[in-house]
Formats: structure tokens, sequence, C-alpha cells
């Protein structure tokens, strides 16, 4: 995963993809932040369940806090990054007149940022509500909860706003941002058809639409992907804490919980497969590198 996904920042790192660059920064963005996920997710948080024995000494270290904190925040990223690329195809798609003022490099910049912040701003208190002690066993809360927090409504309050901001709202803003641009699109198509109605013999290929085209694919496949992904937590989530609160109507089994985070997780590996099968250039790219490291020996061999 973690290759996979070093491999797609460097492949649009170099701009040979035939994207825009605002669009470049998006795509690198959440490569970068999907690949961190994986590190500190899939490896680092992984390391001390399977390796009990040889890590009960984190138990005396405040390292879990800190660990909590940053995974919590570049998984933040790794959606509202979604969220901001989905808002910026919105806007070069459906408001034309804004998109050289806002789908420039400059504005990916700054969003980015600002995102990344506002992500690390937002899960610092996880720091006062966990301590640095692993839990080790497979389970959402990986740190010892705080004795004060753990029946504490502030903690109930802060973690449910918590699953309200990462994934609900971010689902609802997908959802409502395709549902405008799909609305646009099939107005748009329609309007063009009849401006164009062609005459016999004229050729009929619409070079604006097929651009376009391509780049509601790629809008659609990421979105699609993160809400398909996204789906099986955000309702488990909902779930056991509407049951703390004493409305539990249906019971959904454990391994609900298990599978919503392999699917999170496979979340942070499957763009560049995405990237592969909708962008032709990518795929290209992909087989430049795969070939780079054989170059010399085919030389030699032609000689």
């Amino acid at each position: 995963m973690s290759r996979d996904n070093s491999v797609t920042i460097v492949i649009l790192s170099r701009g040979k993809c035939g994207l825009s660059n605002c669009v470049t920064r998006y795509l690198v963005a959440m490569a970068a932040s999907d690949l961190l996920v994986t590190i500190l997710d899939l490896i680092l948080r992984q390391i001390p369940i399977v390796f009990e024995e040889e890590f009960v000494f984190l138990e005396s270290i405040p390292v879990c806090n800190i660990h909590a904190v940053l995974l919590y925040a570049v998984t933040d990223c790794s959606v509202w990054f979604t969220v901001a690329f989905t808002f910026d195809r919105f806007m070069a798609i459906c408001c034309r007149k804004l998109k050289s003022k806002h789908c420039t490099e400059r504005t990916a910049a700054v969003v980015l940022g600002t995102v990344t912040a506002l992500s690390g701003l937002k899960n610092i208190f996880w720091y006062f509500m966990l301590t640095g002690s692993y839990v080790l066993v497979n389970q959402p809360w990986f740190c010892l909860i705080a004795l004060y927090a753990d029946f504490s409504p502030v903690w109930t309050a802060i973690e449910f706003l918590h699953q309200i901001l990462t994934p609900c709202v971010p689902f609802v803003l997908i959802l409502l941002l395709n549902v405008l641009t799909v609305r646009h699109i099939l107005v748009n198509s329609r309007v063009r058809r009849r401006l164009r109605a062609p005459s016999s013999g004229e050729n009929t290929r619409d070079p604006e639409m097929e651009s376009r085209r391509k780049s509601i694919i790629l809008l659609f496949v990421i979105s699609g992907n993160f809400i398909l992904l996204w789906s099986t937590l955000m309702v488990y989530s909902i779930w056991i804490r509407m049951s703390w609160m004493g409305h539990q109507s249906v019971y959904l089994p454990y391994f609900m919980l298990e599978l919503g985070f392999m699917l999170q997780l496979l979340f942070c590996c499957t763009n560049t497969c995405i990237y592969a099968v909708t962008q032709s250039k990518f795929r290209k790219q992909v087989k430049v590198m795969l070939k780079h490291p054989f170059a010399p020996i085919l030389q030699f061999l032609r000689k």
C-alpha cells in the first residue's frame, strides 16, 4: 500500500499526466495523506499489537496519545482533501466565471495548508483525553482512555462531534456537490447538443465535452470510492454512539466494526488503481517507471 502511494506521488509530481497544476496538487496531497495513514495505522499501530511482549515497555512511555493525535489528524486530512478536490472540480465545471480565480495552484496550496492546520488543531484534544499507554487489542481507541474522560459527558460530546465532522459532514458535502455537478452537466450537455445539431456528414466529435468527461470520471470515481469505503464505519460509529445513549433499535455484530476499519484503510490505497484505470497518461508513466531500472540492460542487449 505504501509503495503504491509512493509511486503515485512520484508520478504525479513529475507533472506528465496531462493534469493541471491545481489538480495535481490536490491528488499529490491526497496520496501523501493516504501514505501517512498507512504508515501510522497499518504499520506503527499494529506493531505493538502483533509483538505484544516485545513492546510492553511502551506502557510506561507516553507515546500512544501523540500517535493518536497524528493518526486522527492525517485521517482527517485524507478525508477533507477529498472534499476540497470535489469542491475544486465543482467550481471548475459549474462556475466557469470563478474558475480562473479559484482553480489555481496558489489557491490549492492555501486550501491544503488550511485543511492540514485545522486537522491538527481539531485533534489536539486526543492528547489530553487519552493516555500514553497502548491497549494491545485491535479496537478503535488503541490508547487507554483517561479515567476522568471515560465517564465524562464532555468526552461523549467531543467523540460524537469527531464522528460528525469526519466522515459524516464530508459524506453529505461530497454527495451534494456531485449531485449539483451532475445536474449542471446534464443541462449543459443538452444545450451543447442543440447548438451543435450536426447536419448530415458533419463531424459530431466535441473535444470540450470529451475533456470534461475525463475530468468528471476521475471526480466521480474518487468521490464514489470515498462514499463506498467509508459508509460501513460511519454507520457503525453512529449506531454505537446512539446505543450508548440508550437508542438501540437494530443489533449490529462486532465484525461490522472490523469490516468498517478494513474498508476505511482500503480507501487509502485505492486511488493509485483509480488513476491507473481512468488516466491513460498515468498508466503510461507507470510503465516508464517500471521500465526505467531495466533500461541500461536493454540498451546493453541492443548493442
